[in-house]
């Protein structure tokens, strides 16, 4: 029995390469008193990648064909709910 339990302890191990990566929530902001329209979270590398995710939500909620309450501005905070990213319909251009 010992035997065996010394080959088995020397069988090579993995490494398993795990990539940083944060969880960010993204909210799509309406008028009402209630703004948040939808909300959603994603796990990205680093906020440039929920910042891009973030803006393609909201261009897809401000689509002229998307029925319900048109989307006013987006937001995106991270794990620990700061606010890290807003764009409003009036900043689409700049």
């Amino acid at each position: 029995m010992p035997e065996r339990r010394a080959a088995f302890m020397s069988l090579p191990t993995r490494r398993i390469r795990l990539s940083a990566r944060e969880t960010f929530h993204i909210e799509i902001l309406g008028q009402d008193p209630d703004p948040a329209l939808s909300r959603v979270s994603v796990r990205v590398e680093d906020l440039a990648a929920a910042e891009e995710r973030a803006l393609r939500l909201f261009a897809r909620a401000r689509a002229p064909q998307r029925g319900g309450e048109p989307a006013e501005a987006v937001r995106v905070m991270d794990g620990a709910g700061r606010e890290v990213f807003f764009r409003s319909r009036f900043d689409e251009g700049a």
